[in-house]
């Protein structure tokens, strides 16, 4: 990390408190006091990073009831093996496998991978990579050093790994693939003619198992209600979605107007 801070004429922080227990400090991130869209922290931002965390908490807390269940269920399975009961190599009594143990949960990111859109300040990407994804935070060529500049300040409490590449949505994203676990956006929804080219890229870039994870901030006044409609007009040709519960979210970082939507290709229109 840089010994000085960036030249409070230019640049301004914004703290975010990072929940986990014995964590190195908050994620610090620089903002540009001139700048266009992808130069601040928006809300949509502050609700995504901190939904993640809550939900990478539950996933973890469900992990460690798996792995106490699991060990539970080995040592009476050997018992049941020992005493010649059937059952005891994970069939049932009537010799019928049991189903898979466990299901796949909501949101895991330790050990995955992720790749934000739109990524601006990178706050939604560093939050993954604190959480332990493996993450790439992508945008125009211009946002690159603010992007290097964030990683850098954080680099203490990242447990995965983050770089930053440019991507233009629309173009060739082929050197992203192959297809990443998670897709990130937040708040990437203001502009009519960045749709097309938006869904394009997530189409090129999301796999059968891929989920995005899209947040957005409902605004009311000019063309914002018109982009927002044709956005998912379009975006339910080609994927399915499903609204995540307020009740869901951070209880600090929530607000009636920010809404988060889970994403997935529809298996009729993948590739073959």
């Amino acid at each position: 990390m840089a010994s000085s801070s960036p030249s409070p004429h230019l640049f301004f922080e914004r703290e975010l408190l990072l929940g986990r227990p014995g964590s190195a400090g908050p994620l610090r991130v620089w903002q540009r006091s001139a700048g266009g869209t992808g130069s601040v922290v928006w809300d949509a931002a502050l609700v995504l990073a901190r939904f993640l965390e809550k939900a990478a908490s539950r996933a973890r807390a469900q992990e460690e009831e798996e792995e106490e269940a699991g060990e539970e269920e080995a040592e009476e399975a050997a018992a049941a093996a020992a005493a010649g009961v059937p059952g005891g190599s994970g069939e049932s009594p009537g010799g019928l496998r049991r189903p898979p143990f466990p299901p796949p949960p909501l949101l895991r990111l330790r050990g995955r991978s992720a790749l934000e859109l739109g990524a601006g300040t990178g706050l939604v990407g560093l939050m993954a990579a604190a959480l332990g994804a493996h993450v790439t935070v992508t945008d125009l060529e211009e946002a690159q050093d603010l992007l290097a500049m964030n990683i850098e300040c954080n680099r203490n409490l990242i447990r995965g790994s983050i770089r930053a590449k440019v991507l233009k949505w629309g173009e060739d994203a082929t050197a992203f693939l192959p297809a990443p676990d998670y897709i990130l956006m937040a708040d990437c929804i203001y502009y009519e003619e960045s749709l097309e080219p938006l869904l394009r890229t997530l189409k090129d870039l999301s796999g059968p198992e891929t989920r995005i994870f899209c947040c957005y901030e409902e605004r009311t006044v000019g063309k914002n209600p018109k982009v927002e409609k044709r956005y998912f007009e379009l975006l339910q040709e080609d994927f399915e979605l499903q609204k995540v519960p307020l009740d869901e979210h951070d209880e600090e970082y929530r607000s009636e107007d920010i809404h988060i939507f889970v994403i997935q290709r529809k298996k009729a229109n993948l590739p073959s």
